[in-house]
């Protein structure tokens, strides 16, 4: 929270579009570093898999899925712990410089043609990222008092500079890495043209670099803003519902089990059982917080973990784009325009463009209906509709694979109705979790929300195996599941709805 004065003095700042001046440093931060995390994540599964001959990794699909699964799953439930350092020690400020320094020595990390250092950027850009991105959000709501009637608008400016990031981070990385222009410029240097791969991963670390330096130099608009952890902040969303041992106990016994199965099931060793080991540790914590709520609190949260499990469902789908969807483009989709072959990371670049264009849209269509539009599992029920849907366009151009590479507007339609489902279903869900939330309870209730796209991440993460013998039979029957899932959820999700409603009346 900002103090009084503060507050104050930001009503009376409208340096940047009629918003405070803090606005126009955190938004191009976020943006460099969104710049940085797509750009990487753009070429990530492509490096990983392409062969040692033409400067890859040489992983097989079923390694590099689990390697990109616990990348992108940790990227989501770090933040947690990077919230609770910001709230207790180092304050909002300094925690996204930290974040952010971390961030970019991962990506020039990865800038190196080695195994080690691959790994550890890859652990950097996970770890700075849990202290960036959950803190630079909190410092744009720091820049208006709770009163100030610019604080919805000003977080819709600080999103498009995520998806300005998300947009131009795929054109630059992947032209770097992939285009034969590249390649030709980097053999006239005399160097290998096979690490055009590094260059695009040091174009990310130049990304978040530049991110850093603006952040610095306007950090004289964030007078006042998040200097030091907020005690406020603290004590609000500190769950204060009587932590105990047996919940504590129940905690460290969830993550046994959680490393034991993933120990037992997984293929990577140790690698393997991270991510189960996160899962099981909250599964545990969880129940044994919720076992101490009252009758009514116990129906809100309820409600949150029905709409928790649909969360995971629809983001398996979704975050499929930096992994199944990648290798689709890459392997069996057309990407030669007039005789000229654009790089296949250039596709990821689709869904921002998308959110750019359709959030407004959506917005107006909303407004429009005002008391009529849907309740909040209407929404999510629509956003697994579309993601259902979106699957069984890429299942059908599967199906067409087999015959040679499908038209590239294949990916833009199934990109175009993911964007529909998103934004019908991300940010209804932070909004109703926010909602339904025991007021002492806000914070962990917003983690159990962020672990549901974790988990849902993991296992899109994993959907790389599926292109191993690239046979088109396969996919068209794994893209065929999940879009039957999918579409299940969404039936089931539907026929829930009135019971959901009536359990919750401020789920509408």
């Amino acid at each position: 929270m900002s103090t009084s004065q503060d507050a104050a003095t930001s009503v009376h700042d409208r340096s940047f579009f009629g918003h405070p001046g803090g606005l126009s440093t955190l938004f191009f931060t976020e943006m460099w570093e969104r710049f940085s995390y797509y750009g990487m994540r753009a070429i990530l599964t492509l490096y990983m898999t392409k062969s040692l001959v033409e400067g890859g990794l040489g992983f097989d699909e079923r390694y590099a899925s689990i390697i990109y699964a616990t990348y992108v799953s940790s990227v989501w439930y770090l933040p947690l712990i990077g919230g609770w350092l910001a709230d207790r020690i180092f304050g909002a400020r300094r925690a996204v410089l930290i974040g952010g320094i971390v961030i970019a020595c991962g990506h020039f990390s990865m800038a190196i043609n080695s195994l080690p250092t691959f790994y550890a950027g890859l652990i950097l850009i996970a770890c700075g990222t849990g202290l960036l991105k959950p803190n630079i959000s909190a410092m744009v709501g720091q820049l208006y008092s709770d009163e100030d009637k610019r604080r919805d608008a000003g977080f819709s400016i600080f999103y498009m500079g995520i998806n300005l990031g998300a947009f131009l981070a795929p054109i630059v990385v992947g032209f770097l890495a992939q285009s034969q222009a590249s390649r030709n410029f980097i053999a006239s240097l005399g160097l290998d043209p096979n690490s055009a791969w590094h260059w695009g991963f040091g174009a990310a670390g130049v990304g978040m670099t530049l991110g850093l330096i603006q952040y610095l130099l306007g950090g004289r608009k964030l007078a006042g803003v998040g200097n030091k952890p907020d005690t406020r902040v603290v004590t609000e969303t500190t769950p204060s519902v009587g932590v105990d041992y047996l919940t504590l106990g129940l905690a460290v016994v969830g993550g046994v089990v959680g490393a034991g199965l993933g120990l037992y099931f997984g293929e990577a060793g140790v690698l393997s059982a991270l991510f189960p080991t996160v899962v099981g540790f909250f599964a545990g914590y969880l129940i044994g917080i919720t076992r101490l709520l009252n009758g009514e609190e116990f129906k809100r949260v309820l409600v949150i973990f029905i709409l928790f499990l649909f969360s995971i469902l629809f983001w398996m789908t979704y975050e499929q784009a930096g992994s199944s969807l990648t290798l689709f483009a890459d392997r069996l989709t057309e990407t030669t325009l007039l005789g000229w072959q654009y790089p296949s990371s250039w596709f990821q670049a689709v869904p921002a463009i998308f959110v750019i264009l359709l959030a407004p849209v959506l917005g107006a269509i909303w407004q429009k209906l005002g008391d009529r539009q849907p309740s909040s599992p209407g929404k999510f029920t629509i956003g697994l509709f579309f993601a259902g849907i979106a699957f069984v366009v890429i299942a059908f151009a599967s199906t067409l694979a087999g015959n040679g590479r499908v038209s590239p507007m294949w990916l833009v339609v199934v990109y175009f109705l993911q964007t529909i489902g998103e934004l019908c279903l991300s940010p209804v869900g932070l909004s109703t979790v926010t909602k339904l939330s025991p007021a002492r309870m806000v914070g962990l209730m917003l983690g159990v929300w962020f672990l549901s796209i974790s988990i849902g991440s993991y296992i899109a993460g994993l959907t790389t195996r599926l292109f191993a013998g690239n046979d088109t039979a396969v996919l068209t029957r794994a893209f065929g599941m999940f879009a039957g899932i999918t579409l299940l959820a969404a039936i089931i999700l539907a026929v829930l709805t009135p019971f959901i409603k009536r359990m919750t009346p401020r789920a509408q």
